[in-house]
């Protein structure tokens, strides 16, 4: 397969465009643009700025990325996006560059994002993340692996979603979200262990019990947060997926968002 470009499209003569490249009717190119191997760019997209795409990528129709931030702040200086290998960008999606000089906006590898999402400046986003349509995704925002974001929901600027977090629908979260969890809500609420992506991505029973341990030690025992990490370290197995838990809470500067009661429904094994 060679390099396949529609003679409508408009792509700067120092744009670098790798082999095997389809970019499609009316699509524009800037000077800046890097472009891998592989990855499909649809009818009337932009890919502007310092933007840097990875290989095998399938970029959407009108899609546009690495166009300057919503940020008035922004006057025009050198500042990246840059997108991993063998995404799903769809038709209407729009990334921004970063707000500050040499900065970036990321994301990573294997993510499908749908129609009409945004991801705003500075964002980073991790690998085998999903977001579905209309979601939006304000400034600042990092997002773990493997965590699906549902459709109409708003994220606000500077917050952390942890690894493998399911997001449920038309949600606002204003505060990070712990790994592992799933949330929703206007404000959204931790509603339990994501215990069916923890199943789907390969970890074991004895490691879901472990974290609903510690999910119910945070969550359900009345402790304050401090009083609680404690706790989990010296009463649960610290593995990998522990580990991460208490590692993201204790990095947190917004706060964690807390269930609004302690008699919630439990997600069962």
């Amino acid at each position: 397969m060679s390099t396949k470009i529609h003679n409508t499209a408009v792509i700067h003569s120092k744009a670098e465009i790798a082999e095997n490249v389809e970019v499609g009717p009316y699509a524009v190119i800037g000077e800046f643009v890097k472009i891998g191997n592989g990855t499909r760019i649809g009818p009337h997209a932009v890919v502007d700025g310092w933007t840097e795409i990875g290989r095998n990528n399938d970029i959407g129709p009108s899609a546009v990325i690495g166009a300057p931030p919503q940020d008035i702040h922004y006057k025009e200086q050198r500042a990246f996006v840059k997108v991993g290998d063998n995404n799903v960008i769809r038709e209407f999606v729009t990334i921004h560059r970063a707000s500050k000089e040499d900065g970036f906006t990321t994301v990573g590898n294997d993510c499908f994002i749908m129609a009409y999402s945004h991801i705003a400046h500075d964002c980073k986003l991790g690998d085998s993340i999903i977001i579905a349509n209309y979601a939006g995704i304000s400034g600042h925002v990092e997002i773990g692996d493997k965590t699906v974001i549902s459709g109409l929901v708003g994220i606000h600027q500077f917050v952390r979603i942890g690894t493998m977090c399911m997001i449920g629908g038309m949600s606002r979260i204003l505060r990070d979200i712990v790994p592992y969890v799933t949330t929703e809500g206007h404000t959204a609420t931790p509603r339990g262990l994501n215990v069916i992506g923890l199943r789907r991505n390969g970890v074991d029973s004895q490691s879901r019990r472990d974290l609903k341990k510690a999910y119910k030690m945070l969550f359900r025992s009345g402790l304050t947060t401090v009083e609680a990490l404690e706790r989990i370290k010296s009463e649960v197995r610290q593995t990998p997926q522990i580990q991460e838990f208490l590692r993201f809470i204790e990095g947190s500067k917004r706060g964690i968002a807390r269930p609004e009661t302690l008699t919630e429904e439990e997600t069962d094994e």
